[in-house]
């Protein structure tokens, strides 16, 4: 199975052994390359959706939510969209430019508008899930072509938030 993160180009082919419901990590390539990596394991934590990681004696709760062929994992205040990728995955689901909601959540701000032209990486709007906030940023510079919600709405995983056009 291969992996990538957000847009990054890369693949990533992990080894993973399972013992006693804990994933643990024993080597990676990136590309077909050796990767160091310090020791890392996974394991289930008692909450729904949560999981307990361990990184090289480091532990942390990571919040996980999955749409389609994506992982969202939500960990130390950050989101990392993690791809899955096999033969025959889909690339998307939904269609070309428009942003979608990694979990189920309550918008807190929209901070653009329609017609508004944005650059990338620029805050488009703010989820609350899971009792964290998750900021949607803008994966490309462009013009705000619709946004579908308005601050106290409720969304669905996987909900398109905002459509972003050239």
């Amino acid at each position: 199975m291969e992996w990538s993160v957000s847009d990054e180009t890369s693949r990533y082919r992990p080894t993973i052994q399972e013992a006693e419901g804990t994933a643990s990590v024993t080597s990676v390539t990136v590309d077909g390359s050796e990767a160091s990596l310090p020791e890392v394991s996974v394991a289930p934590d008692s909450q729904p959706g949560r999981v307990v990681v361990d990184i090289g004696g480091s532990r942390r709760i990571a919040h996980v939510a999955r749409t389609g062929d994506s992982w969202w994992v939500h960990v130390d205040g950050r989101a990392h969209e993690l791809k899955f990728h096999e033969k025959g995955s889909r690339e998307g689901s939904s269609g070309e430019g428009s942003l979608n909601a990694p979990m189920p959540g309550t918008v807190l701000e929209v901070a653009v508008k329609e017609g508004q032209r944005v650059r990338e990486g620029q805050h488009l709007m703010t989820l609350e899930a899971m009792k964290m906030e998750h900021r949607i940023l803008a994966t490309k510079p462009g013009e705000v072509s619709k946004v579908h919600f308005s601050k106290g709405d409720r969304v669905g995983r996987g909900d398109a938030l905002v459509e972003m056009g050239d």
